[in-house]
């Protein structure tokens, strides 16, 4: 069992077997040697070890350590990720759709404001800015 622990472990912390052993100043073999089953290290490289893995000394030596990533874990968690992105592409969509609306009432707001000033009165109450000519101006001109 530790030998399988001790493997599983360095893998998950993304150990090489000599990245472990120049960490724990033996050779590379020495690690190969635990991970097979044929020896163990003395209690002190022991307690070395299972601080560099970050578990305790009975997690190394206890009983076996399953692998984290299995298939139906690593199926659920991109099950979780594609649902996320989903939520996220519908959100996209939902703010893209309420800036077009946006968009388009301002510009529909400043056509009619546009063809409300430049149409003229339809009323005949037309005023020019021509002075209005009275009787009074003619006969001063006069």
């Amino acid at each position: 069992m530790f030998g399988e622990n001790l493997r599983t472990l360095r893998k998950q912390k993304g150990f090489s077997q000599e990245e472990l052993a120049a960490r724990l100043h033996v050779v590379r073999q020495t690690i190969s040697k635990w991970e097979k089953n044929l020896s163990v290290p003395d209690a002190d490289t022991l307690i070395r070890l299972a601080e560099i893995l970050e578990v305790s000394v009975s997690e190394l030596l206890g009983a076996k350590i399953e692998n984290e990533s299995t298939v139906s874990d690593v199926a659920e968690q991109l099950s979780r990720i594609t649902e996320q992105l989903a939520i996220k592409n519908r959100r996209s969509r939902r703010i893209w759709k309420i800036i077009a609306v946006i968009f388009a009432v301002i510009v529909l707001f400043n056509i009619f404001i546009a063809v409300f000033f430049s149409v003229p009165d339809l009323n005949g109450n037309s005023q020019s800015n021509q002075p209005a000519v009275t009787d009074e101006t003619q006969i001063i001109g006069e």
